[in-house]
């Protein structure tokens, strides 16, 4: 199968689960094919599907990957502040690294909203559907929402990262509280302690709480620098932290921070 191939043969599988969709016409254009792609995952309830499809889904994900360019987190600059830091502007699903970290919502099942911005949809599209699967089994588990400031593990699937934390964090509706603040920094601290656990000794954390939880840029970066710098003090597992901004904005103020 061409690549090309592979994406129209996992469009076809996931209209053909829905009985509504099964008749939609596949658009001829690449980028058009890719977003009914990603919206069709994005809508998939976490449910079974079979290893073919699985087969052609990976394959066709890691080639998207490989396509996008895979950054080593080991070759990034660290801070003149502290080795073990690194600050990056870049996509996360293409950073290689034992971890990184999913600003999820409180089902822990990803976002269900078709080709939504957030990091939480991103990582589920990049990474596939079993991604889903594997929070879905967590979840029924555990029998109720994740509380903030938690952390899960599972594995990355097809993205260069080798597993994905997940983490919930603090909604601001109004004014920013000292709670807001100790949940944020829970996050953080609930990720290093989960990663450590695992054998891991890298992790990239993505900017928690700051996009739709609407957390102010400035204190979450403060709050996120002085929590891995602390918790670093008593751990030795953990050789590279990596501060993932997507934005210019955030990386003037983590660069501000970190010097």
């Amino acid at each position: 199968m061409t690549h090309e191939e592979k994406r129209i043969y996992l469009i076809r599988e996931l209209l053909s689960e829905q009985p509504q969709y099964r008749n939609m016409e596949i658009p001829g254009e690449t980028e058009e094919q890719k977003r009914l792609l990603r919206s069709l995952m994005n809508i998939r309830a976490p449910r079974p599907i079979g290893q073919e499809f699985l087969a052609i889904q990976d394959a066709y994900l890691k080639e998207e990957v490989q396509e996008k360019g895979i950054t080593d987190s080991d070759m990034l600059p660290v801070s003149p502040d502290d080795e073990r830091l690194v600050l990056w502007r870049g996509d996360i699903t293409t950073l290689k690294i034992d971890a990184i970290v999913n600003a999820a919502n409180s089902a822990l099942r990803g976002c269900f909203v078709p080709c939504h911005g957030c990091v939480d949809n991103v990582i589920h599209s990049v990474s596939g559907i079993q991604l889903r699967l594997a929070c879905d089994e967590l979840m029924v588990k555990q029998g109720y929402d994740e509380p903030t400031g938690r952390a899960k593990i599972t594995p990355a699937f097809n993205l260069p990262s080798r597993y994905v934390l997940h983490t919930v964090g603090p909604i601001v509706s109004y004014q920013l509280t000292k709670e807001h603040c100790r949940q944020l920094s829970d996050c953080y601290r609930s990720c290093l302690r989960l990663a450590s656990e695992n054998g891991l000794r890298s992790i990239a954390f993505c900017c928690i709480s700051t996009g739709e939880f609407h957390f102010p840029r400035e204190e979450a970066a403060q709050i996120a620098v002085r929590t891995v710098k602390d918790y670093l003090q008593e751990d030795e597992q953990i050789t590279r932290v990596v501060f993932n901004v997507f934005q210019q904005e955030d990386y003037e103020i983590y660069k501000g921070i970190l010097g």
